[in-house]
């Protein structure tokens, strides 16, 4: 990867849970519907989500607690809706609303709540017991302590900084604002992801992706550069160019700053380089002889290549020295 790349990436992408957010999202609310009560949604919700790996379904399990989960027969995975099971003699439906307006469950009675808990960041979780709208739970992953600090230093750098999320376009326009994200690409699938970065590369433009998960590995292959967060999973850091070895935005800013003083180093040595050696070698050559009637020694003019090696080694030396400004 060419070091003076970062300096062109003018459009930035990053995944937003675990690489904005903590990526330990939490239930901060239950709200029942229909005669359901909260323990009742909650057991047959964590019941669903034992057979599935996404991030929300650990924070459901831990709202669920050690209280003894049903059996789940007939579990399926809807790719970008949610997951689907029988429980305890029911139907069970959990996941956006896209899920259960493709089911033609009715959902009006949630509406104001999705949008409530949507504008705060959170992201509803719908749970549907026979076709019927049984509970909202809404969980939130909270932007983690440096996003803003790093993302306004990338603002500050000139960079435009795009949030690229499956998540409903209310939840991620809050987590948006409140990061200082200029623009936001939601509802999208892995491979949506990709999609995006495509568009913008068949602009002429180059784009960096940020990322830690595997749903983040189609776009940090797509993109001119792509960045995993260190603690990401396997499949993210073996995609992407770059490996923070913190799980900390600061070190995407620090990269970039790096790499901009490594381009500026090396246009100083070789503008050096070639003023030294524009004005040297004609005068090894004996350019001054007819004028001055002055040779220069070999054993002088190898001293000076030397030294124009050494100038140019200890410039380049300087960078070990670096620290990104905060």
């Amino acid at each position: 990867m060419p070091c003076n790349a970062p300096v062109r990436w003018i459009p930035s992408f990053f995944d937003k849970t675990g690489t904005l957010t903590e990526g330990k999202p939490q239930v901060v609310a239950v709200k029942t519907f229909n005669g359901v009560d909260e323990a009742q949604a909650l057991r047959l919700a964590a019941a669903l989500e034992q057979g599935s790996s996404h991030p929300l379904a650990h924070a459901i399990l831990e709202k669920a607690g050690d209280n003894k989960l049903p059996q789940v027969n007939g579990f399926r995975t809807l790719r970008g809706l949610g997951v689907s099971g029988e429980a305890e003699g029911h139907q069970l439906l959990l996941g956006n609303q896209a899920l259960l307006n493709e089911q033609h469950v009715a959902s009006d009675d949630m509406t104001a709540e999705i949008t409530a808990q949507a504008s705060q960041g959170s992201t509803p979780v719908l749970l549907a017991i026979d076709g019927k709208a049984a509970a909202l739970l809404a969980v939130r992953d909270p932007l983690r302590n440096d996003s803003i600090a790093a993302l306004e230093r990338l603002h500050n750098a000139g960079y435009r900084l795009v949030m690229l999320t499956g998540d409903n376009p209310t939840t991620a326009n809050a987590i948006a604002k409140e990061a200082g994200i200029d623009e936001v690409i939601a509802g999208v699938l892995p491979d949506g992801k990709a999609d995006a970065i495509k568009r913008l590369q068949s602009q002429g433009r180059q784009v960096a992706m940020v990322g830690d998960g595997i749903n983040d590995a189609p776009a940090l292959a797509q993109a001119d550069v792509g960045i995993a967060m260190g603690g990401g999973s396997d499949v993210a850091i073996e995609t992407a160019a770059i490996t923070l070895m913190r799980h900390s935005l600061m070190g995407v800013a620090d990269a970039l700053a790096i790499s901009r003083a490594t381009l500026r180093n090396m246009k100083q040595n070789l503008l050096g380089a070639f003023i030294y050696n524009s004005i040297g070698i004609p005068v090894a050559a004996g350019i001054l002889w007819p004028f001055t009637g002055t040779l220069l020694n070999p054993v002088v003019a190898g001293a000076a290549m030397a030294l124009s090696s050494i100038t140019v080694v200890s410039n380049a030396n300087r960078l070990l020295r670096f620290k990104p400004k905060a």
